[in-house]
């Protein structure tokens, strides 16, 4: 298991270490020939990545603490409404897989309002969640909700074709012995499905953390990392390193999320029943 994981951030390192040398050799090529197609590409539009590393450890005014020390701090934040906004679209998401599978009327008739759901811009709605559940609880709560509706889907669609991938030999088998839908969902069908809901985990968790970002916006936090990027939205003609640096934390905070999942599908699916599977 420690190879494994070793493996995989030695494969995440290599990848990192190739997107900056193409973004690096990107930026040179197009400065050095002056080419403008697809975008100009100056200190403006696309900052050395050294510009944007020493910016983590410049303070934004004199004797104040670094801008890494303030991401941090709104990475956290904003990591606490992720984290709440997964584990209710996780457990919303499972719920309505499981009540579709048992319920052929409802799939028919409430699976495409659930594909539609997804179809409308998580912008248009995150006012409405905020206006509706902003007065009757904790500011963060609404955030919390809006990355659950981003969390979801994928949760409830993959545990849907995990619980219906059961091998039917089995259900054949769990049906001699009289089990009833209970003990086959819970001794068969979940350990069965558990490879496909953590996939749908792996997509939540980093669609979370957008979410929250998203829903931060209208909720007026500036606390978390969605103020931070719409602060340093206003002043990146000036100062474009500080919106740069913000993204990079914004996508290690979903690279921490993913990697999370990751762990826990190592310890939860090694345990699972190798016979269901």
């Amino acid at each position: 298991m420690v190879g494994a994981v070793l493996k995989r951030v030695a494969i995440t390192l290599a990848v990192l270490v190739g997107v900056c040398a193409l973004y690096s050799g990107y930026r040179w090529l197009w400065m050095s020939t002056g080419w403008t197609r697809p975008f100009l590409v100056d200190d403006i539009t696309m900052p050395s990545l050294r510009s944007i590393g020493s910016r983590l450890f410049d303070s934004n005014q004199p004797g104040g603490p670094v801008l890494l020390r303030i991401l941090l701090d709104s990475a956290w934040f904003t990591a606490k409404e992720a984290f709440a906004g997964f584990v209710l679209g996780a457990a919303t998401g499972l719920a309505i897989g499981i009540v579709l599978h048992h319920s052929r009327l409802l799939r028919r008739g409430f699976l495409p309002y659930v594909v539609a759901s997804q179809t409308v811009p998580i912008l248009a709605i995150a006012p409405m969640i905020v206006i509706w559940i902003g007065p009757r609880g904790p500011a963060w709560f609404p955030v919390s909700v809006i990355a659950a509706f981003l969390t979801f889907f994928p949760v409830a669609i993959n545990t849907l074709r995990g619980l219906d991938a059961a091998q039917p030999r089995a259900l054949e088998l769990m049906r001699s012995y009289a089990a009833g839908r209970r003990g086959a969902l819970v001794k068969l069908k979940l350990p069965s499905a558990l490879p496909y809901i953590f996939s749908a985990f792996r997509i939540a968790a980093t669609a979370s953390v957008v979410g929250a970002i998203i829903g931060e916006l209208p909720s007026g936090i500036q606390d978390g990392l969605g103020g931070a990027i719409l602060n340093f939205n206003q002043y990146y003609s000036i100062d474009p390193t500080a919106l740069w640096a913000t993204n990079i934390v914004a996508a290690g905070l979903g690279l921490v999320f993913f990697f999370l999942v990751v762990l826990a599908e190592r310890l939860v699916v090694r345990r699972a029943p190798t016979n269901v599977v």
